[in-house]
Order: structure tokens, then C-alpha cells, then sequence
């Protein structure tokens, strides 16, 4: 704002004015600049270095798994957070469906997969949507996993001939850091000079194995990059991930001892039952000492002991103090470790109360948004995409296909209605107006459009053989493909047919 004092410099120096607004102007910018940004008493002791995500995940990442692993073993709630999010982003599996165009090729591309998924595991333990699950709990737990392609020879009884291996991100070897040929390599990962991934350098055994032998163990070596799918979440532009529950550790341990300290204090009120004041006239001069009944000193607490102090000519109770803000303290440290972990409060805890109908379900409408973004923007293009290509390869290079690349769908879980008839109903009106289409709304189910509409067609002909009727609209029978009858709609009750609007 120009003043009228700069109003009456400028008609005689129009420099200095000018001088005199700008720096007006820039000192009233520092006044509002960020306060987050600013030095002072308040924020003493704010440590906020400047390094890149590979430092502070190279300093801390090792440990950062080895305590979310512990917490995951150890505390209930952990376990249960890593367990909600794997059930909701694999749940019985994200399942394949070929989609190039051709009917007859896609049929056998999803047959040989099928086949394929039972066997795919090289530890011979999993299937394909079990090593999804496995994969997706080291992804939020450790915070990273390594999917390893292996080949293997036609005799081997594997068609197509390749398998899945997975690793613990504790595979990598994180001292392998700094130039590497004409390239770098940052915490076991080797990035070529236009900083495409070339190699993953893996050790031969778990660094942690307790039987790990020490001839060649601890000796990693690359392995091609194509070879390798990792999967992790990138918060920054960072090579290797973090457990997803990095920002609640302390909290969770903290939330222990809390829990730990309350049992130990209960204790050690139940220890002290009554303390006896009393004794002989000739003992009241010998020093105090706590004794049993058989006259035994006592030197270790006990449930339910009682306590006799020589000297005295009393008996006193022990009244063990109530806990105040126990439940209170408890339900907010589990409201800040649900926000760590991304689930709602109702999922960690179980803790169903506080909620009604409404309430839930538009809580889990933004989980629900979170989970479809981890699903399509990080699970399926870092694992699932790469997998269906070493499938297609692998059965293309077996001469059971006829090209190495075959389009692909993929089908997440569906998410359990909280009121299925309302959420039926929603699907209906979405066909029924456009904006979904039929094969959308199975796929949502977590199955395969084609072979729902495949049954549904064998079912349909099966009904009108013996001659049974499932539902009397028969527009639905072309549009939808539901099961129903040939009778045509009455014009008269049909709510829906143009006549009946004009009548």
C-alpha cells in the first residue's frame, strides 16, 4: 500500500519511493512468511535434515524392519493392522483374465494360467494368489519384497516352465553403494548411467540365518535386473521402501510399556494383602522385619501376603488405588496407531460401539479409495504385471501360445457390502443407465466376466429345458445376462415400459 508520505517523496525523488514501497513489501513477506519454517524457542530441538530419502532409508531402514517385525510378532495390534491391510488388498487374490480380442486365445491363455497358478511356487508350498498374499505382507511389514523369476527346464513338471521365488528385502546387499562400472548402485540396487535399474545384488542365503554358513553366505552377487520384481511403496523418489508402520513404532512400544506398567503396578498392589503392627513387649526394641507365619523372614512379595512389623499394635489393610484414564489413554493411542497404519479404528480394534450404519460406511469410503490406489497404482503394475509377462514369455518360448505378449484385466477382491441389497441395487441402476457396464460390475465381485456370463448363459439354456423360471423380465436377458424366462412384459404393470408412461 502507498502511503502519502510516498506519495509526496515520489513528486521529488521518484527512486527513492519506489526503494522505500519495495522494501515495504518485502519485509511485510517475512511477517507471513511459513510459520512452520520459522527458529525460535518453540521448535529447539526440531531435527529436520535435508538429506535425500536413500540416506535416511539407508541409516535407518534395517532396523526400522527388524522393530516392525518384533511389534508384528509381539503386540497385538500391530499384527492386526498388517493383517487388515493384506486381507483388503489381496484378499483371496487379484485374479488374471487375458483380453486380447481373440476368444479362442484368450480361452487358452487363461486355462494354461490356471493351471500354472497351482505350481508357480518354487518352494512348491503356495499358489499364485498365496504368493500374492505373502508378497503383500513383507510389502507392508518390511516395507519391501524381491520376486525372483525361475526358469525352469521342460522335464521339470512345470508348464509354462518358469517359477516364482520370494526373498526378504534383507537379501539385498545394502553396502553395495556408490560407482559401479558406468553406473551406481544405492543400497544393493545398480542403476545403469541413465538411471534404469540393471541389477539387484543379492546375497546367496539370509544375512540373519542362524545355520547361515560362512563360506560364500555373506557373498552377494548381481542378478539382472529383468529377472527381479520389487515391490514397495514410494513415498519419495527413493530406491527402497519402509515399513508401512515406520510412523508408529514408538507409539506401539510405547502403548506396551504403558499396558506393562499398569499390570506391574497391579501386582504388586495384590502382592500386600495386610501389614500386622504388634508383637512381644520384650521385641519392640529389636529392629523391624517382615515375617511369615512359621516366623520365616520374608524377603520376596507374594499374592495375598500379609506383613507383620514389629513394634506396633495395629493392622492395616493394603487399598489398592483405582486406575484413572486407563480406557481413555488407550482408545487415543489406538486412534493414532490406525492412522499410522492408513486402516479405521473400527478395523484395528474391533471396536464396533461408537459407530452406526451410517457412520461406517463412510468411514470406509476413503479406506476403500486408499486400498484401490495401493491396488492399481503399486500392486498390480509392480508384481502382478511383471509376473503375467514371464507367464506369456515363458509359454510363448514353450510354443504353447503364439506371441510373448497378451493383453491383460485384472480383478481385485470385492469389498464386502455392508448392506448387499442396497449395493445390488446401486450396481442395477448403474447397467441399467449406462454408466456401468455388466462385465464392470462381475469383475467388481472379484471374478471373471467371461465366465460368470459363460455359466450364466449354460444355466439359462439348462432353465429352458426344463422348462423353470428365475425371473420374469425379459429385456434382462440380452442386457444383463441374468437367468430368466421367455415370457414377454405386461405393458399394464410394467413401471419401466414406454407405453405405460404414455397411458
Amino acid at each position: 500500500m502507498v502511503s502519502w508520505l510516498d506519495r509526496a517523496i515520489a513528486s521529488v525523488a521518484p527512486r527513492t519511493a519506489t526503494r522505500r514501497v519495495l522494501a515495504r513489501q518485502a519485509f511485510e513477506g517475512l511477517a507471513r512468511s511459513y510459520e512452520g519454517a520459522a527458529r525460535g524457542r518453540r521448535t529447539d530441538g526440531w531435527h529436520a535434515p535435508g538429506s535425500s530419502a536413500d540416506a535416511e532409508i539407508g541409516r535407518a531402514g534395517a532396523l526400522l524392519r527388524d522393530r516392525m517385525r518384533d511389534l508384528v510378532r509381539n503386540n497385538p495390534h500391530a499384527a492386526k493392522a498388517v493383517s487388515v491391510l493384506v486381507n483388503n488388498i489381496v484378499g483371496a487374490g487379484i485374479m488374471p483374465r487375458a483380453a486380447s480380442g481373440d476368444a479362442a486365445l484368450d480361452r487358452e491363455v487363461d486355462r494354461l494360467f490356471e493351471i500354472w497358478a497351482r505350481a508357480c511356487d518354487a518352494d512348491g508350498q503356495l499358489d499364485f494368489y498365496g504368493l500374492q498374499t505373502l508378497a503383500c505382507r513383507e510389502m507392508v511389514e518390511a516395507g519391501e519384497v524381491l520376486v525372483r523369476r525361475r526358469p525352469r527346464r521342460p522335464g521339470d513338471g512345470v508348464m509354462p516352465p518358469v517359477q516364482l521365488q520370494l526373498l526378504e528385502a534383507d537379501f539385498l546387499d545394502a553396502t553395495c553403494n556408490g560407482a559401479l562400472g558406468s553406473g551406481q548402485a544405492v543400497q544393493g540396487i545398480e542403476f545403469d548411467a541413465l538411471g534404469r535399474r540393471r541389477a539387484y545384488w543379492l546375497f546367496g542365503a539370509h544375512p540373519g540365518d542362524a545355520t547361515l554358513s560362512l563360506t560364500g553366505g555373506l557373498t552377494s552377487r548381481a542378478v539382472p535386473a529383468s529377472e527381479i520384481a520389487h515391490v514397495y511403496e514410494k513415498q519419495r523418489t527413493q530406491a527402497r521402501g519402509v515399513p508401512w508402520g515406520a510412523p508408529v513404532i514408538r507409539a506401539l512400544r510405547d502403548l506396551d510399556d504403558y499396558e506393562v506398567a499398569e499390570i506391574v503396578r497391579k501386582k504388586t498392589e495384590a502382592c500386600v494383602t495386610a501389614i500386622v503392627f504388634g508383637d512381644e513387649e520384650a521385641q519392640q526394641g529389636i529392629a523391624p522385619a517382615v515375617v511369615d507365619a512359621d516366623g520365616n523372614r520374608v524377603e520376596q512379595f507374594e499374592p495375598g501376603l500379609i506383613a507383620y512389623a514389629r513394634g506396633g499394635k495395629d493392622i492395616r489393610f493394603n487399598q489398592p488405588a483405582a486406575t484413572g484414564g486407563y480406557g481413555e489413554y488407550k482408545r487415543a493411542s489406538l486412534h493414532t496407531i490406525a492412522a499410522g497404519f492408513r486402516v479405521p479404528y473400527e478395523l484395528l480394534t474391533g471396536d464396533l460401539s461408537q459407530v452406526n450404519y451410517s457412520s461406517i460406511r463412510a468411514g470406509l469410503v476413503e479406506f476403500r479409495r486408499m486400498i484401490d490406489a495401493v491396488q492399481w497404482q503399486l500392486f498390480i503394475p509392480m508384481f502382478c504385471a511383471p509376473v503375467w509377462r514371464w507367464f506369456t514369455e515363458a509359454a510363448w518360448a514353450a510354443g504353447r501360445i503364439p506371441t510373448p505378449e497378451v493383453p491383460v484385466e485384472w480383478s481385485p477382491p470385492k469389498f464386502e457390502a455392508v448392506d448387499p441389497q442396497k449395493d445390488a441395487m446401486a450396481d442395477l441402476l448403474a447397467i441399467r443407465s449406462g454408466t456401468k457396464t455388466l462385465a464392470e460390475a462381475i469383475a467388481r465381485q472379484g471374478r471373471n466376466p467371461d465366465a460368470v456370463l459363460a455359466e450364466i448363459a449354460a444355466t439359462n439354456a439348462k432353465l429352458d429345458e426344463l422348462g423353470l423360471v428365475l425371473d420374469s423380465d425379459p429385456r434382462r436377458v440380452t442386457k444383463t445376462g441374468s437367468a430368466q424366462s421367455n415370457v414377454p412384459a405386461d405393458p399394464a404393470t410394467d413401471p419401466d415400459d414406454p407405453e405405460t408412461d404414455a397411458a
